[in-house]
């Protein structure tokens, strides 16, 4: 009986822990986010606080804190965490002039980001790429085309990137009205950045003026904070007015939480805060404990880097007080009892697994590409192409499916090529394929990567280490299927687990080739990188910034080659780019010779994320750091083309890029283009419905297209004058909003509510608008303002579009409505952005081109 009553009596005692456990307030999940938060905070040390404000955050096992990393990516899809559906690259998406479908977009990208990130957790703690927190959307303005992160925004255009930015938001944050909210959203990088990435990491961008930081910088922002809720904010690398951005008092302090009343979380670019301090970069603050307190003091919550480490050495040497530590550690934990992450519960756990890369989903990349694609120019409409025709397809992009992916991306089950998507149109007999060139080099590489199999698997199988010597406790293993592609720029990992510096990896597969003949082990690298074939090393080299065969294997057709590759970081940033294939030199009367019985030619040309993108090691001639020295075609591809014009050839160019062109050549060379971006897992087909009819296009593009660098001011300029649709005086080679259609629509005269509007009065704009063609189209109406008194401001400015279909033959009249905020307008009295009294003028039609708007008058009282 004795015995009896000592279990019941610890059972009891353990009942009664587990009720004291419970009932602790940041356990109660009937509290406020913020209640709950309150409580915690003071339950921290300070060590354990400051290791929380940094983005991978460790695990607290005596308050039941779960190991998080703030870290994931969503810029077109969940990003760098295995299988996820991929749509077309922002920029692309931008071109949709479609806002609704974004929001869809986005949508099913937070169901498979909450999906994925469940599964994740189920194995442990949520490591960088698996946790609730993407940094996403880039709504920096897209001023200069040879930005080579330009591809991850939204345009040129402050309220075009304001209205697909907030559709962002709300597809991945989820309904308001929930107990937890469906992931958090990033609005970067804050603020006033957009090249060049080569010195981003020391640029001061200086004496920005009022009107165009107030008018052109800050209004996306601004609609993501106070229209959307935003959650998090990422600060950038530049300095503004002499200050790091992520210790600017003016823009963290003043702007974002004072002026725009901005309650969430401030975020560091990664590696931002040792900006502050380290050789070669901005220098402002003498050490990392100065950095770290500035940092903090001026607003930024959570860094992405190492630097916060030394926060209590700055508390202890009188830098910073241990209240403003919990100032930004509050919004942070906060955030993530919002999110639900701190509850033993998941939450949005009826979002089944089998929604990634679903068939929806994937339709839905299909349905985006579709929109995306801007049809530039079309001679006699040789498009679209009837399907009894002879077709030639050519260039370096028809038949890569990385390409497609953009940057910053997941990776799909499967991705459809141009070639793919052509041959399920066409019978072979009706099909030429020739790559002809690669995109810079006068040597294609005709890639065998896929005759690489490891574990009878495609792709190689990869192992990590951190550190520089292959051995030890091994961090992480992957496998890579497609040509590697990998860069620690941007403070980005190779794989999960993975350091950023001082790591070693080591690749190995089968190589199978199926014909006899030399083979090219091409290589592109930031750090040392030996081969070995068949266990004997052939080859050893480092840092060759240019695509090199640093060795060519004489293959045996039926023979088996084990292939080994040992990479390690050496200093800075690492890349490694890798193919191997066939080595083929470029032969422009051959190619013109083998595509001489095709009736028209399918050129498939134009840039790749291998070219541009976020801070590169990329030293080919017209390229720097990931940005462009120029906005040409490369030199080889319009050789090519230009011969096959001169062979008589009808061609029609499709472009890949994520910026705009200079195509001036090629528009009169080809008698049509097709601006495709980086269309996503979908695009081949996307492009094929367009290019045979199945498709009527109606992409517009949210980016001047100019003539050449010639009409571009110089790149570190951050002045708007004479950029961009709102205040270039020339005129561009294809505008802003331009885009063509199977189909012709014509504007009818518009008609104002009233023409004279009192101080909270509302009005609106009904035009008119007519398909006159003989097929069903989609019309994107643009509305934009001019204010004909202000000599200094923007010529015009977008304020309203609407992307409609129309039946051949009808009419729609489609109403804008107008409130006080349609006119606001920079006032240089008082250097603020305000609605703004006077006269004005309505300018609308089917793109910026003032030939083609029309235009009425309104009064503003």
């Amino acid at each position: 009986m004795k015995k009896c009553w000592i279990q019941i009596i610890g059972v009891c005692c353990l009942l009664s822990v587990s009720a004291c456990k419970q009932s602790l307030p940041y356990q109660n999940t009937s509290l406020s986010a913020e209640q709950r938060a309150e409580d915690l905070l003071h339950r921290l040390t300070l060590e354990e606080k400051v290791a929380l404000m940094q983005n991978s955050s460790p695990a607290i096992p005596r308050l039941g804190i779960k190991e998080y990393d703030w870290w994931n990516e969503a810029l077109h899809g969940v990003g760098r965490a295995g299988l996820a559906t991929v749509y077309p690259q922002a920029i692309g998406m931008a071109a949709s002039f479609n806002d609704s479908l974004l929001y869809k977009v986005f949508d099913a990208v937070s169901d498979e980001a909450r999906a994925k990130s469940r599964v994740f957790s189920e194995q442990g703690g949520l490591k960088r790429y698996q946790g609730l927190t993407f940094w996403t959307p880039n709504v920096n303005i897209f001023r200069d085309p040879r930005w080579g992160r330009g591809q991850e925004t939204y345009g040129e255009d402050p309220y075009l990137t304001g209205c697909m930015g907030m559709a962002v938001v709300r597809g991945l944050q989820g309904p308001a009205d929930q107990k937890y909210d469906k992931l958090h959203a990033c609005a970067k990088h804050f603020a006033v950045h957009s090249g060049p990435e080569w010195n981003r990491h020391s640029f001061d961008a200086e004496n920005i003026a009022p009107r165009d930081l107030w008018e052109t910088y800050l209004p996306a922002f601004k609609d993501l904070v106070q229209k959307a809720d935003v959650k998090e904010v990422m600060c950038a690398y530049n300095r503004f007015e002499g200050e790091p951005c992520c210790g600017s008092n003016r823009l963290l302090m003043q702007i974002l939480r004072d002026e725009w009343g901005y309650k969430g979380i401030v975020v560091s670019d990664c590696g931002a805060i040792s900006d502050f301090y380290a050789p070669n970069t901005h220098q402002t603050h003498p050490d990392n404990k100065h950095a770290s307190a500035g940092a903090v003091l001026n607003g930024t919550d959570l860094e992405c880097g190492n630097e916060y480490a030394s926060l209590p050495k700055a508390i202890q040497d009188g830098l910073i007080d241990e209240k403003q530590i919990d100032i930004s550690l509050k919004r942070l934990l906060k955030a993530r009892f919002e999110l639900g992450e701190m509850d033993a519960r998941p939450a949005w756990a009826e979002i089944p697994a089998s929604v990634v890369n679903s068939a929806k989903h994937q339709q839905l990349a299909l349905q985006m590409a579709r929109e995306s694609i801007v049809l530039l120019q079309n001679k006699n409409q040789l498009l679209p192409l009837g399907k009894n025709l002879k077709v030639a397809i050519v260039g370096p992009n028809a038949n890569d499916s990385v390409m497609q992916w953009g940057n910053y991306n997941g990776f799909p089950a499967h991705t459809t090529t141009l070639l793919e998507a052509v041959r399920k149109v066409l019978p072979e007999n009706q099909l030429i394929y020739e790559e002809g060139c690669d995109r810079t080099s006068d040597k294609a590489l005709r890639s065998l990567f896929h005759e690489c199999r490891a574990d009878n698997k495609p792709g190689f199988n990869a192992t990590y280490w951190n550190n520089r010597r292959y051995e030890g406790t091994v961090a992480a293993t992957d496998r890579v299927t497609t040509p590697f592609h990998f860069s620690s720029g941007g403070a980005t990992a190779f794989a999960p687990g993975v350091q950023t510096a001082d790591f070693s990896a080591c690749y190995r597969s089968t190589f199978s080739p199926t014909r006899s003949g030399k083979v090219a082990f091409r290589f592109q690298m930031d750090g040392g990188v030996a081969l070995s074939i068949d266990g004997k090393e052939v080859a050893q080299t480092g840092n060759s910034k240019n695509p090199t065969a640093i060795y060519t294997l004489d293959a045996k057709a039926g023979q088996h080659y084990q292939v080994e590759i040992r990479f390690k970081q050496l200093y800075g940033d690492a890349t490694l780019n890798f193919d191997l294939g066939e080595e083929v030199p470029l032969n422009m009367t051959a190619v013109v010779e083998k595509v001489k019985d095709a009736d028209v030619i399918l050129f498939a040309g134009g840039i790749s994320p291998t070219l541009e993108g976020e801070e590169m090691s990329v030293t080919i001639p017209g390229f720097r750091g990931g940005d462009r020295t120029d906005i040409e075609l490369p030199a080889v591809q319009r050789a090519l083309l230009q011969q096959l014009h001169q062979a008589g050839k009808k061609i029609v160019f499709i472009n890949f890029s994520g910026s705009a062109m200079g195509l001036l050549p090629e528009s009169t060379a080809c008698d049509a283009i097709l601006q495709a971006w980086y269309p996503g897992e979908a695009g081949g087909t996307a492009v094929a419905d367009v290019l045979f009819g199945n498709y009527n296009p109606a992409g517009r593009l949210p980016v001047t297209f100019y003539e050449s660098i010639a009409q571009v001011p110089d790149f570190e300029d951050y002045s708007m004058k004479g950029r961009t649709y709102r205040y270039m005086q020339q005129k561009p080679l294809f505008p802003f909003g331009h885009g063509l259609s199977y189909t012709e629509f014509t504007y009818g005269d518009a008609k104002l509510s009233k023409s004279i509007v009192a101080k909270g009065e509302k009005v609106s704009l009904t035009i008119p608008v007519s398909n006159v063609g003989q097929r069903e189209g989609e019309e994107v109406v643009q509305l934009y303002l001019k204010r004909p008194s202000d000599k200094e401001g923007p010529r015009y400015t977008l304020r309203a579009f609407k992307r409609i279909s129309i039946p051949a033959g009808k009419t729609e009249s489609v109403t804008i409505p107008l409130t006080q905020e349609s006119f606001e307008w920079f006032d240089s009295a008082t250097n603020t952005v305000h609605p703004l009294a006077g006269a004005y003028e309505l300018l609308y039609g089917g793109s910026s081109d003032l030939d083609k708007l029309k235009s009425v008058s309104i009064t503003v009282q």
